[in-house]
Order: structure tokens, then C-alpha cells, then sequence
């Protein structure tokens, strides 16, 4: 990126509510060079999502790093424990893994199919215990499934009559990332087949999702779930990761999401980006390289990175 084009880049993001890179701007003068960084499945259809109409980053040693932190108040002004580390990194990754439930999509899907079920209340508790970390998140993958027991139409019902709803940004910003060639990564503790569908609408194909599996008998009714899965235990977030990099040989990897299990993600990840769009969890605020509510910053820096 030329300087023209960097100080372009940082009016745009001031005007978007981030004075701390206004302040930085002030900072290129001073400088001489900057550069920022570029099985059931066919039983179940692929249910349209609805479009939203209303919105509901180790330390760093490139000359980014530098220009970023030389705002005196980027930190306090943007949350989280390095954010300039997690700007430089989403800047040029190579790839970017996102935990799909209230990060990706506004609901936790697993509640959704509780609630059609009659069995709300009791999942969503085991739930917030999960993705608060005071749980082993297999423990409360366990005890929710046993709770409501899904058989293979009870899933597609499910979607039928509730199709979940992308978080405001998202689509965007998947959009730009691709368009940039960073390839974009599903990685949940969520389930598989209620994923499919969000993946098809936002163009990510199956073979990057990392999920868990739902297990039926002949009759399609619900036996268990697939403990070989990653995600399906506690640490798993970071299993699928090591998995993704070392076959994939990516340099840079992000990764987005809003809970606890999504924070054990680094290493591998170089860099953890929490989101707090749909709910806040101290934790995340507390661990996360970069705190966001939204994905407009993010969209910005990518596409200033192309």
C-alpha cells in the first residue's frame, strides 16, 4: 500500500467512529515508508437465509504495528489486548475461521432446535454455562442432546419453520475476504447439518466446515454424535485449527468468534478477533487480542488490503 493510499485508508476508518487512526494518521508524517499487509444430507434441503435490513489482535513488530500504536489511545479507544497485532494480522491472513453461532448467525443454533422442541429453557442454560467456559464443553454437548434427543426431521423442521438469520456485516465481509483470497473457514461446536445451509449462503464451501456430527439410526432417529469430531470437545476449537493450518500450509490465521471455546484458539491462531454483536461475555472481552460488536472495521481493513 502507497502512502497516498494509507492515508486514504485511515480518513476512511476515522469517519467510521475510529479517531485513534485519525490520530495515527497525524503519525505518517513523521514517517517514510508505511506498508499494511495484504448420512442425511440430501434428505435436507438448503433453506434460504434471510437478508437483514437493519444492523442489529504476541506482540507486533512490522511498521503497521508501529503506525498503529503510535495513537496514544488505540487501545483504549478499540477493546481488547493487542489490537493493533489483530489489525496487522486480519490485514494480510491467509485465512479466517469464524464460530458460527452468535457470531456468524444471531442465535445459538443448538437453542433454536431446543425451542422448537419444547426444550428452550433447559438447553439454553447448559449453553450459556458452555460458552461462558465454566463448563468442558463436551459435558454440556452431552447433556443438551440427551435433553432433546433430535431425530433427522426434527433438524430439517427445524430449519424449515426457523431459518437462522446472519449477524448484520457478515456476508460483507466474507465477501471481501474471498474477493482477496483469504479462504474462509466454519469452524463450530455447533452441528453440521444446521451449518450446511449457512455455508451455501455465504459461499463457503462444505469441505470448511468443522462441526460436529449428529449420529441416526435407519429410521433417522437420534443415537449420539460423532466424538471423533474435533469440535465436539473441550480444546477442539484449537485442534481444528492445527488441523486446517497443516494441511492448508497457511502462514496467518484469524480467528472470530464470541465464546470461551473460541479463545483457546491461539496458538494456532495468530490472532484472536471476539465479537460481541450479539452477546458480551466478560471472558471474551477479557482475552481477545481485539474486541469487536460489529464487522465494519473489519471489512474496512480488508478491503484496503486487496
Amino acid at each position: 500500500m502507497t502512502m497516498p493510499s494509507t492515508a486514504r485508508f485511515l480518513n476512511r476508518l476515522a469517519v467510521r467512529s475510529l479517531p485513534s487512526l485519525a490520530a495515527a494518521h497525524q503519525s505518517l508524517a513523521a514517517s517514510s515508508s508505511f506498508i499494511l499487509p495484504a448420512n442425511t444430507r440430501a434428505s435436507i434441503p438448503s433453506f434460504a437465509i434471510p437478508p437483514m435490513t437493519s444492523p442489529l489482535p504476541g506482540a507486533a513488530t512490522s511498521c503497521t504495528a508501529r503506525m498503529f500504536s503510535a495513537a496514544p489511545n488505540a487501545n483504549a479507544e478499540h477493546e481488547g489486548n493487542n489490537v493493533a497485532h489483530a489489525m496487522e494480522m486480519l490485514s494480510k491472513a491467509n485465512a479466517v475461521c469464524f464460530d458460527v453461532d452468535s457470531t456468524v448467525i444471531l442465535e445459538e443454533g443448538i437453542d433454536v432446535l431446543a425451542d422448537t422442541l419444547g426444550k428452550g429453557p433447559e438447553v439454553a442454560a447448559w449453553t450459556a454455562k458452555a460458552m461462558d467456559g465454566n463448563i468442558k464443553f463436551e459435558d454440556a454437548l452431552a447433556a443438551r442432546l440427551e435433553i432433546i434427543k433430535p431425530s433427522k426431521s426434527d433438524i430439517a423442521s427445524c430449519l424449515e419453520k426457523h431459518p437462522l438469520q446472519l449477524s448484520p456485516g457478515v456476508a460483507k465481509l466474507v465477501e471481501v475476504l474471498q474477493k482477496r483470497g483469504t479462504d474462509v473457514f466454519l469452524v463450530s461446536g455447533g452441528f453440521r447439518l444446521m451449518i450446511e445451509p449457512v455455508a451455501k449462503h455465504l459461499g463457503v464451501s462444505v469441505e470448511n466446515i468443522y462441526a460436529n456430527t449428529i449420529l441416526f439410526d435407519e429410521n433417522g432417529d437420534y443415537t449420539g454424535f460423532d466424538s471423533n469430531e474435533p469440535t465436539s470437545a473441550d480444546q477442539g476449537k484449537p485442534k481444528a485449527l492445527r488441523t486446517i493450518k497443516a494441511k492448508y500450509g497457511y502462514e496467518t490465521m484469524i480467528m472470530v468468534g464470541d465464546g470461551a471455546t473460541d479463545m483457546q484458539a491461539m496458538p494456532p491462531a495468530d490472532a484472536l478477533i471476539g465479537f460481541g454483536g450479539v452477546v458480551t461475555r466478560e471472558v471474551v472481552k477479557e482475552k481477545a487480542c481485539w474486541f469487536v460488536k460489529d464487522f465494519e472495521a473489519m471489512i474496512d481493513i480488508v478491503e484496503n488490503n486487496q
